[in-house]
C-alpha cells in the first residue's frame, strides 16, 4: 500500500489543505504535516505514488530541523509517525527562498539560453555546467498554490509590498546560514549540496522555517568524490536528486505545458526513484532506512497522531 491521498480525520481537526505532496491538518494549537508518496515534478503532480518516498521525506526533513534548530528557529514541536510531523501554526510568507550553491537545473537553463541576469542577480561570464559560483547566490519565487512558481528579484519582493525589509534581510541571512551548514553536513558524508529552497512563516511576531529542508523533493545533490574531475572533462555530474525525474518526462514528451499528456512511469522507474529517495537518505543521515511496514498505513497514522493530540499540553 502506497500513501497517494491522505483523506484522514483526526480527533479535534479543523482544517485541511492538500499540497503537492504533503497534506496538512489544522487543529486548535497545532498543525500536522502528512507527507504522502505523491511525487511532483515540472509543477504537475505525477499520477503514480513512489513507495516509502513520504517516509523518507519526512525524516530526512526530521534530521535536519533538528540539526539546525538551535541555528534557526523552526515550526516542529514532534513526529509522532514515520510519516508526519507535528508543528506550530505560521502564516507562511508568499516567498521560496531558493538558494543556488552551482550553475545547475533553471539557473543553467536561464544561463545557456544567453541570459545572465537571474531573480536580479548576475552571473559571472565564462562559467560551465554545475560549476560552483563565487559564492551562494539567493533566486527567490513566489510560492504558488497551484501551477507554477514565478521567479522573482528582491526589488519586485519589496515594492510589491509582499514582505518588509527586515524580513527579507533576515530571510537572506537564514536562508544562507542554513545552506552553509547543508553543505558542511552533505560534504561530511560524501555529497554536495547544490541547490535547495526554503520557506519561512510567522509564529507569535517571529520569523521562522517552515515545512520541509534539504530532502530530495526541495533539493539537488552532486556525489562529492570525482566532481572536480566530472568538470574538468565537461562530464555530467552524478547526482541525487528529482532533476532526473523531470528529465524523464522531458525525454518522454512533457513539460508540463498546458494541453500535454504525462507520460505513463513503468513500474521499473517507480522502482528506480524509490531507490533512489532511499539511497539519498541513508547517504545524507548515516542512518539505515527502515522501511516501515506498508499495511494498514492510513490507520496506523489515524492512531498514531490522535495519540498524540490526545497527550499534548499547549505551552
Amino acid at each position: 500500500m502506497t500513501l497517494l491521498h491522505t483523506g484522514i480525520q483526526f480527533n479535534g481537526q479543523t482544517g485541511l489543505y492538500s499540497g503537492k505532496v504533503r497534506d496538512v491538518y489544522y487543529f486548535d494549537y497545532l498543525i500536522a504535516m502528512v507527507a504522502s508518496d505523491r511525487i511532483s515534478a515540472l509543477d504537475h503532480i505525477l499520477p503514480r505514488p513512489i513507495p516509502y518516498k513520504g517516509q523518507v521525506l519526512n525524516q530526512i526533513a526530521l534530521h535536519f530541523l533538528e540539526a539546525s534548530k538551535d541555528l534557526v528557529p523552526n515550526w516542529l514541536i514532534a513526529s509522532p509517525d514515520p510519516n508526519v510531523s507535528i508543528g506550530y501554526p505560521c502564516e507562511p510568507v508568499k516567498i521560496e527562498m531558493v538558494v543556488r550553491g552551482y550553475l545547475a537545473g533553471h539557473a543553467w537553463r536561464t544561463y545557456a539560453s544567453g541570459q545572465r541576469v537571474l531573480c536580479g542577480v548576475e552571473m559571472p561570464e565564462g562559467m560551465q555546467q554545475n560549476d560552483a559560483f563565487p559564492q551562494p547566490i539567493i533566486t527567490p519565487t513566489t510560492k504558488a498554490s497551484e501551477g507554477h512558481d514565478e521567479d522573482i528579484s528582491a526589488r519586485e519582493i519589496l515594492n510589491r509590498g509582499i514582505i518588509d525589509e527586515a524580513i527579507w534581510n533576515q530571510m537572506c541571512q537564514y536562508a544562507l546560514m542554513l545552506f552553509d551548514l547543508g553543505q558542511k553536513m552533505a560534504n561530511e558524508r560524501g555529497l554536495i549540496l547544490v541547490d535547495t529552497k526554503y520557506e519561512f512563516g510567522i509564529y507569535n511576531g517571529q520569523l521562522i522555517l517552515i515545512d520541509e529542508i534539504h530532502t530530495p523533493d526541495s533539493s539537488r545533490y552532486f556525489y562529492l568524490d570525482g566532481y572536480q574531475d566530472r568538470q574538468d572533462k565537461k562530464e555530467p555530474q552524478k547526482q541525487l536528486s528529482k532533476e532526473f525525474v523531470r528529465e524523464w518526462l522531458m525525454a518522454n514528451g512533457f513539460q508540463g505545458r498546458e494541453g500535454e499528456i504525462m507520460p505513463e512511469m513503468p513500474d521499473d522507474f517507480v522502482k528506480e526513484i524509490s531507490d533512489r529517495y532511499i539511497e539519498l537518505f541513508e547517504l545524507i543521515t548515516g542512518k539505515n532506512f527502515i522501511k516501515e511496514s506498508q499495511e494498514n498505513l492510513k490507520e496506523r497514522i489515524e492512531n498514531n497522531v490522535n495519540t498524540f493530540l490526545a497527550n499534548y499540553m499547549p505551552v
